[in-house]
């Protein structure tokens, strides 16, 4: 990596053990940024954190935590913060969840589950975080999805859930920016990652209801190219970007 955009840069980024969230923290150690990794996979994530050391020369912790519970969440920023020493430069919540099914037969704890980790996580991490970013005057990119800007048939509660994360970064954007913090968010189309493969379509689905999701640029993203835009909007290059949706969908969402 030529730029060395955050060099003495703290950075905690959540759901970092694979998919866009290991992208992201590769790309940011290639640049040198100091990294606080956190992941329910305790094991997976200590490996990322140990082999970016090892490549790139920068100091990186993996830790746990499980975006479903408050307590976890905050908990995890505290040692964030406690790991560097009080200051935190940047935030990127990348940890989230995907669960297909036809609304009228979606249950209630499938619900709750979504809105826990792909929600209402946010608000407990970026609060507990907003206090260390305010002092660094440093951000938070939140990881939305095109799905938040459109309406896609059988994933109801994923697009309510990222339609959320879309709500708060603007709302977090007016309240916080003349205290320096910027508060972005990139909403991805289809990326080719781990947890899309792990989530079959439900049977009997509709396949011309879903033709929307087809990109209209080639194939679908590949996670470094979300790990790009994660990286610029949270470098200094993007000083007086905030509030911004940086959408990477190659036109899904153009019409």
């Amino acid at each position: 990596m030529s730029c060395k955009r955050f060099v003495g840069k703290n950075v905690l980024i959540t759901g970092a053990a694979s998919g866009i969230g290991k992208a992201t923290a590769e790309r940011l150690a290639g640049e040198g940024a100091n990294l606080l990794l956190a992941d329910l996979n305790e094991d997976g994530v200590a490996v990322v954190a140990e082999t970016l050391a090892k490549a790139h020369g920068v100091t990186t912790r993996g830790i746990a935590f499980d975006a479903g519970q408050a307590a976890s969440c905050r908990q995890m920023v505290g040692g964030a913060v406690e790991i560097f020493d009080g200051r935190l430069d940047a935030l990127c919540n990348i940890a989230g969840i995907m669960d297909w099914g036809p609304f009228d037969t979606f249950g209630e704890e499938r619900w709750d589950r979504m809105m826990r980790i792909n929600l209402n996580s946010l608000f407990h991490i970026n609060q507990a975080a907003l206090p260390s970013l305010i002092e660094s005057k440093g951000n938070i990119v939140n990881m939305a999805s095109a799905s938040g800007l459109m309406g896609i048939a059988y994933t109801t509660a994923y697009c309510v859930a990222k339609a959320g994360v879309i709500a708060m970064t603007k709302s977090l954007a007016v309240e916080f920016a003349a205290k320096g913090v910027r508060i972005n968010a990139v909403a991805p189309g289809g990326v080719k990652t781990p947890m899309n493969g792990s989530v079959p379509l439900p049977d009997g689905v509709d396949m011309g209801l879903l033709q929307r999701l087809w990109p209209k640029l080639g194939d679908l993203c590949e996670a470094d190219e979300i790990a790009a835009g994660v990286a610029y909007l949270a470098c200094n290059e993007a000083r007086n970007i905030t509030g911004t949706v940086l959408v990477i969908d190659g036109g899904q969402t153009a019409g």
